[in-house]
Formats: structure tokens, C-alpha cells, sequence
């Protein structure tokens, strides 16, 4: 595997492979890596010839009081873990990289709408940094696909509305989270979880589960199963922060009459502020 630390150099090599008929697939990340990140490589590598992968912790989507300076970063062992999965490029550019000259002078990326309710709310600005370090990227590597994990539903709407947007010749793929063997969907920030912690956080995904049954069973009073859900994370330990029944497409409030579903959840238990969610279709 090839790492990159700079634009110039990455795209020069992504041009050659272009040149000799190379399909590429790229998957973006702020390191600290872990089996979610792994799959999304793996799948890359069944959809294209090449695959690139990023690192990079992007400082405009950390809102004030947020963990940028403490956000994990282990290159090293990011850098082994993509080379033994047959990452073939590594693109880990400094911030000035990306940012560079005066602050006053960057441009952003602002996806509308759909980036006003769950996540959105709760981290004002959060996702106008997703969308510009992606149109960014994007923009780099000019890949023919690329995967994001389904366990930030929200970010994956989100990067969808963009591409379509602003016409990226890009697919996107979603890919089904990984989860730990007691159902806690594998991420960056469980390693803000002591162990006693982690156990106890299983209580997301078994609320998400048992969400998901009511619906499925006939239930539509959703504003009931969300307040049902919340009593029961506030039980397990977990400050919740929302819970909502959802359409797939736009993330708004669902209706009776919707089928397809998604329910997502955020709820903070200790350091970690963790996400989740479940999508499926009514018959």
C-alpha cells in the first residue's frame, strides 16, 4: 500500500491507473480504525480495481466542546490494518492540505433540509463539514464509487443528497454496520466506554430491535414507541438525545401511511456520545 500526504502527488497516481482502464473505489475515514472501516475496504475491493482510503479527522465538523484534540488518532495502525485488508492507496494529508490559507477564505458545502433534524440539531454546523471535506475528496480522487458505513444513516443521506446535487459522478454505497457479539455497532467512540460501559450500551441496538417489532407487529403510534424507548435507554444508563421513527429518504417524521422505515437513535452514556439505527420495509 502507497501512502499519500499530499493532493498533487495522490492525484498523479490516480490519474496513471485511470489511463490503464482501473475502476477505483474509495472509502473515507478519520482513522482510528476498526471492523466497520475493514468491510467497507473488503467491499470496495468486490466493486473496483483499486481501492483509496482517507484519513483524515476534519476539524470543520467538530462543533465547540466537541473531542477534535482528543479525537483518537493512530496512524500507524490504521496504515497496517488497510494494507493487510489490500487497501491499495492511503490518502493522510495534514489539515493545511485541505484548508489551506486563511480561514475567512474557505469555502463550504451546505446540504439543506435534511441535515436540520437528529444529528443535525444536536451539532449545529456538523454536517456542512461532512459535506465539504467529502465534495473535497471527492473532488481528489475522483473515484467511481464509494462506501460509507449505514451506522451514520444520516451522514449516508446526506452524502447521497450532495452527490446527486451537485452532479458527483459517484455511486454510493451503503454498507450494513458491524457490531460487537452484544449488538453495539462498532465505532471510533466506544473507546470512550469502560467495560462495564460497553456491556451496558448493548440497551441502543436491543431498543432499536424491539422499536423495530412494534412496527412490524401493527403498532403506529410512533411518538409512543419513541417515548417507550427513551424511559427504557434512561433506564440502561444512557442520556438519551433522540429517538425517532423516520422515512428513509427524506429523514422526516414517518407516517402511518410510509414503508419504508428507519429508526435512529443517539444517546450519550459517559464520555461517548453513540449513534444507531435500524431500516427496514413494511410489507
Amino acid at each position: 500500500m502507497q501512502t499519500f500526504n499530499d493532493i498533487a502527488s495522490l492525484r498523479a497516481e490516480i490519474h496513471r491507473q485511470r489511463l490503464a482502464g482501473q475502476r477505483i473505489a474509495f472509502v473515507p475515514t478519520m482513522g482510528n480504525l476498526h471492523a466497520g472501516h475493514i468491510k467497507l475496504v473488503t467491499e470496495g475491493l468486490r466493486h473496483a480495481d483499486r481501492v483509496v482510503s482517507s484519513v483524515f479527522v476534519n476539524p470543520t465538523q467538530f462543533g465547540p466542546g466537541e473531542d477534535f484534540d482528543n479525537y483518537p488518532r493512530t496512524l500507524p495502525r490504521d496504515q497496517e490494518q488497510l494494507s493487510a485488508a489490500g487497501c491499495h492507496y492511503l490518502f493522510a494529508p495534514p489539515v493545511e492540505e485541505m484548508y489551506p490559507g486563511d480561514q475567512a477564505q474557505w469555502a463550504k458545502v451546505v446540504v439543506t433540509d435534511i441535515t436540520d433534524r437528529h444529528c443535525g440539531a444536536a451539532r449545529p454546523g456538523h454536517f456542512d463539514g461532512v459535506s465539504t471535506v467529502v465534495s473535497k475528496l471527492f473532488n481528489i480522487v475522483k473515484p467511481d464509487l464509494a462506501l460509507f458505513g449505514k451506522k451514520d444513516y444520516q451522514q449516508l443521506a446526506v452524502i447521497r443528497r450532495m452527490t446527486t446535487a451537485l452532479c458527483f459522478d459517484v455511486d454510493i454505497i451503503g454498507v450494513d454496520t458491524v457490531r460487537e457479539a452484544n449488538g453495539l455497532a462498532m465505532s471510533s467512540r466506544n473507546g470512550y466506554l469502560s467495560a462495564q460501559e460497553k456491556a451496558r450500551a448493548a440497551a441502543l441496538y436491543q431498543s432499536l430491535c424491539r422499536a423495530r417489532e412494534h412496527i412490524l407487529q401493527g403498532q403506529r403510534d410512533y411518538g409512543a414507541i419513541s417515548q417507550e424507548a427513551e424511559l427504557t435507554l434512561a433506564a440502561a444508563g444512557f442520556e438519551p438525545e433522540y429517538f425517532s421513527v423516520c422515512r428513509q429518504d427524506t429523514l422526516a417524521p414517518a407516517t402511518a401511511d410510509d414503508r419504508h422505515l428507519v429508526i435512529l437513535a443517539a444517546a450519550r452514556m459517559g464520555r461517548a456520545r453513540l449513534i444507531d439505527n435500524i431500516d427496514f420495509s413494511l410489507s
